[in-house]
């Protein structure tokens, strides 16, 4: 298991971070690689969902492959987690806008929600499907699709969890090169969003074994948490309010399912 988890935590590195290769060198003065405008980050995040199709080809073939990739197209659950990852998170949003209201004389308005200035070619669908496209699918086949439950295997969900979020957060390490929402942080700020993987990847494990794997749900909310923190008009108070309650949810499953399972379900592993 160590191996192939090595593997597969390697690859996907190291697919990646090739991608983002381009965009890392202009930084040390080398810019002689091609870059695709615009989308090139975000072609990053296909190497999780590479890396975990070449590891389950390796161990256990076409039909182990397969079998990960029906995980996405899983969405026969119970109607209250279309509400979790559809509804909740906009209800979030209007609350901090809210909040944030009392603060300011600025009224809150939904307007720039699920759009983005980087995309302005994008209406509220389109750049929501780039969302669960990229960093959904994306990333969530390999983290949550592959390495969770394979760490279940041998660790409670909550280490388990743990241990993903940390491997998680170092594969955004090239961002804070070339990235200027992850550049321009401080050490507070990187503080921070150590701390904003480590309860959001509880928050996704919670998704997951609840769901019995479903990588659908767990995509759709990654987009969704996405939208909440990229959105035109999302004010910086806006997002601490966001990932507050966020932090408070991650606590919340914690201290109320058990640790085993970080779920009422049983926690998956395979």
């Amino acid at each position: 298991m160590v191996k192939k988890l090595l593997l597969y935590f390697g690859l996907a590195y190291l697919i990646s971070w090739v991608i983002w290769l381009p965009l890392i060198l202009p930084k040390f003065g080398i810019e002689a690689l091609p870059v695709l405008p615009e989308y090139h980050h975000y072609l990053g995040a296909f190497g999780p969902l590479l890396a975990a199709i070449i590891v389950k080809y390796i161990s256990g073939g076409r039909n182990a492959v397969i079998a990960l990739l029906k995980k996405v197209l899983l969405w026969k659950v119970n109607w209250v987690w279309y509400v979790v990852v559809l509804i909740v998170p906009v209800v979030l949003v209007i609350g901090a806008g809210y909040a944030d209201e009392l603060n300011n004389e600025t009224p809150f308005t939904m307007k720039g929600f699920s759009t983005n200035e980087e995309f302005p070619q994008f209406g509220p669908i389109e750049y929501f499907l780039f969302n669960i496209f990229t960093f959904g699918i994306g990333e969530e086949t390999g983290w949550r699709g592959y390495a969770l439950p394979t760490l279940q295997k041998r660790f409670s969900a909550l280490t388990a969890t743990l241990i993903l979020a940390v491997g998680w957060a170092c594969w955004h390490i090239p961002a804070f090169i070339y990235r200027p929402l992850y550049s321009q942080m401080d050490m507070a700020g990187i503080m921070g969003f150590f701390m904003s993987m480590v309860m959001g990847a509880v928050v996704l494990t919670w998704l997951y074994n609840s769901t019995k794997g479903s990588l659908l749900f767990v995509a759709i909310f990654h987009a969704m948490i996405e939208l909440m923190f990229m959105s035109e008009n999302i004010s910086e108070k806006m997002t601490f309010y966001i990932g507050a309650s966020i932090m408070i949810a991650a606590i919340l499953i914690i201290l109320i399912t058990k640790r085993s399972n970080l779920s009422l379900s049983i926690k998956q592993t395979n």
